[in-house]
C-alpha cells in the first residue's frame, strides 16, 4: 500500500513540474512578443517624428 502511495505522489510531482515549466514557457514566450510589440511601437513613432538633422 505505501508503494501505491510513493507512485502516486510521485505523478502529482511531475504533473507540478511540467505545469510549472508550462507557465514558465508561456511567460517567456508572453515577454518576448511584448518586446517585438514594444520595438514596433518605438520604430513607429521613430518614424513619425520628424528628423531635420541636415538643416543644422
Amino acid at each position: 500500500m505505501e508503494e501505491g502511495f510513493l507512485e502516486d505522489n510521485t505523478e502529482s510531482e511531475s504533473e507540478d513540474v511540467s505545469k510549472a515549466q508550462a507557465a514558465k514557457n508561456a511567460l517567456l514566450k508572453r515577454r518576448q512578443l511584448d518586446n517585438v510589440i514594444e520595438e514596433r511601437r518605438l520604430s513607429r513613432e521613430l518614424r513619425d517624428y520628424d528628423f531635420n538633422l541636415d538643416d543644422e
